[in-house]
């Protein structure tokens, strides 16, 4: 789909046009599929897709401020449907840019654009999401007008007919696949040292070799099957920072069907709980917890930018 028109931040990320492409109907009870159901895994024989609805908030959220895109702050996403397989991903552009008069969220905002258009392209595989990462950074590197900035990123792909979900994860956005009420797969972050994420970056020459920069070949890969009803959160680090596996998994108990306006409820649930404990002082967040094990006395939570996209798994039917 178009990333979402432009609305306040703290608004839903309008992806229902990604339904228009097809009807997607999930035939079981959220998580309810057993391995021995016929329908689960790769055991049906009908197509796969996902119905995925998003919310986010900018740090600084009092400004109001989507720019074009869907961004939040310095973050970004985008959700693109192809005949063989939906796409979505989330990107973390790094704040420290602007200390140099440089706005963090270009990088990231266009990042994910060019993710989204090659998708819609079809100039991908669904097997190697690290290739969408490749092909859309090595278009940034070759923009005649340099654009400066560094990002992390995170690419989930569900092959719709092999019932797979690929996924490519630099640095510390990331995803969980939740069934029957579990964690069964998540991303692993990835750190340099303490608060320092594996990154795409563009430099300006006189910077090479100084500002850390990471291939997209470093990525974390993974490919796994999922099943009818297999709950996917994909998010940037202002999440995972400030809610704990738990607390999501709670939120996630709400979702009681898989109709979109259900998913963006829980999905606004679920920023909305992140962004008021990043700003509380006195709660022992995630980050804090780290910071700790880190030799750091560190308390309360991280204020930080905040995108969240929520998806079910569902039958597709053109």
């Amino acid at each position: 789909m178009a990333a979402a028109a432009a609305a306040a931040a703290g608004t839903p990320v309008g992806l229902s046009s990604v339904l228009s492409y097809g009807r997607l109907v999930a035939r079981a009870v959220l998580g309810g599929l057993s391995q021995t159901d016929p329908r689960a895994g790769g055991g049906g024989g009908g197509d796969y897709g996902l119905v995925t609805a998003g919310c986010g908030f900018g740090k600084d959220f009092r400004k109001g401020l989507l720019k074009k895109g869907a961004c939040y702050g310095d973050d970004a996403c985008f959700v693109a449907r192809h005949r063989s397989a939906d796409v979505l991903g989330v990107a973390d552009g790094v704040g420290g840019w602007r200390d140099y008069g440089v706005d963090p969220s270009q990088f990231s905002g266009t990042l994910m654009r060019t993710c989204e258009r090659l998708v819609k392209e079809g100039r991908f595989v669904p097997s190697n999401p690290i290739g969408i990462l490749t092909t859309s950074y090595c278009e940034l590197l070759q923009n005649k007008v340099p654009l400066l900035g560094s990002s992390t990123a995170c690419i989930v792909v569900l092959d719709r007919t092999s019932h797979r979900l690929h996924t490519a994860n630099l640095g510390d956005s990331g995803f969980l696949v939740v069934r029957g009420g579990e964690v069964v797969h998540r991303s692993d972050e990835q750190q340099h040292y303490f608060n320092t994420p594996f990154q795409l970056s563009i430099a300006p020459p006189e910077a090479e070799g100084v500002v850390l920069s990471d291939s997209p070949d470093a990525a974390d890969s993974t490919s796994f099957d999922v099943q009818l009803g297999d709950i996917i959160l994909t998010a940037t680090d202002g999440l995972f920072d400030n809610m704990p596996d738990y607390m999501i998994l709670q939120e996630l108990k709400k979702l009681k069907n898989s109709n979109y306006e259900s998913i963006q409820q829980t999905a606004r649930s679920i920023a909305e709980q992140a962004h008021e404990l990043a700003y509380d002082p006195n709660y022992m967040s995630p980050f804090a917890q780290f910071a700790c094990d880190n030799g750091l006395n560190v308390r309360g939570g991280k204020p930080d930018d905040i995108t969240v996209l929520l998806s079910i798994v569902a039958e597709y039917t053109d």
